[in-house]
């Protein structure tokens, strides 16, 4: 067990270093302006603050650029994966790289606000150890739009942990509460979800979800229905339990059918050898069978990548980091000699 109990009541610090987040996967036509965004908002805060981005395996010219950008601007920081391990694998790496006392995680396609930062460490500086973006006004097509407003209720009403209505990746998490999340030993990773489990204070603010910068989602609906499939099967035993409610209905349809067999056979004499009605009872309870199936082995997988305990993600290589290290160094020397 991890206590947390002496902190608490810590305070936030009076010079915070904040540390801004960004998975991206081939953003190259965007990351200048949206890290001049980023600083524009941070600088508005006036605080300390470093951008740290996490490129999974981009195949445009996001890493030359990614590289130009951190040779040009000292807070900058880079990580590139030596593949595309995908966006779960890459929001746990911000956090792991992240030095800040403060975290925000956000996307790199222009659909997260920068401006909506100094909002968050103002819930922050009040208390608060995680601020959340609840979304709405989405720009995506009527059927994305149904889909994601269906995939938060139905996923909130049955899951073990209450997760919040439309609150995506894009938020503020504090240091101490990062530390947990990075901790988690989660091979298939659901960031909201983790980041509601392990509690602390959490308030939500409502953030406008912006427009892509393009029209070439870099999710795809079937990478999008593999993140559900993580959160239901990470958060809720409800599909193992719905099978005792369908075992129920099983049982009561077949008693039925026996029963209606019977009676003819007994009463009326128009049972017949071969009825087609017992074929598709045959069919349907086999169906029901494969979903089990299917759903037991949904954990089995889960179950097995967790003791096949391979690593999320393989850094090639960092930029910046050492420069990050240095100052820090150099500030910890200023402080020791003020002291003396």
């Amino acid at each position: 067990m991890i206590s947390v109990a002496e902190h608490d009541e810590s305070p936030r610090a009076p010079d915070p270093l904040v540390s801004v987040v960004m998975p991206l996967y081939n953003e190259a036509a965007v990351l200048r302006t949206l890290t001049g965004l980023v600083e524009e908002a941070l600088q508005s805060c006036r605080c300390r603050y470093e951008i740290v981005y996490v490129n999974d395996g981009s195949r445009d010219e996001s890493e030359d650029l990614l590289d130009e950008i951190a040779r040009e601007n000292p807070h900058v920081r880079v990580v590139h994966f030596s593949r595309n391990f995908g966006h779960q694998a890459a929001v746990q790496a911000g956090l792991m790289f992240a030095a800040g006392d403060a975290i925000v995680v956000m996307d790199s396609d222009l659909q997260d606000d920068p401006a909506a930062i100094p909002r968050f460490l103002e819930r922050w500086r009040e208390g608060y150890d995680v601020v959340y973006a609840v979304r709405f006004n989405r720009k995506e097509n009527l059927a994305k739009r149904s889909l994601f407003y269906a995939f938060y209720r139905v996923l909130n009403a049955i899951s073990d942990t209450p997760i919040p209505h439309d609150a995506g990746n894009f938020g503020l998490i504090d240091r101490r509460a990062a530390e947990h999340v990075v901790r988690m030993y989660d091979r298939d990773r659901f960031y909201p979800g983790l980041r509601r489990w392990v509690g602390f204070r959490q308030i939500g603010v409502p953030v406008e979800r912006l427009a892509r910068h393009d029209d070439q989602p870099r999710v795809t609906l079937r990478q999008l229905g593999r993140l559900a499939k993580s959160a239901v099967f990470s958060f809720s035993s409800f599909p193992l339990t719905m099978f005792y409610a369908i075992a129920a209905v099983s049982l009561l349809a077949c008693a039925g059918l026996c029963g209606f067999t019977l009676y003819h056979k007994l009463f009326t004499g128009l049972a017949i050898p071969g009825w087609t009605s017992m074929t598709i009872a045959a069919s349907f309870f086999g169906a029901l069978n494969a979903l089990g199936i299917g759903i037991l082995g949904e954990y089995v997988i889960r179950i097995y990548d967790q003791v096949r305990a391979r690593p999320l993600f393989i850094v090639q290589r960092e930029v910046n980091f050492a420069l990050r290290d240095a100052e820090a160094i150099g500030a910890a020397d200023v402080g020791n000699a003020l002291r003396d």
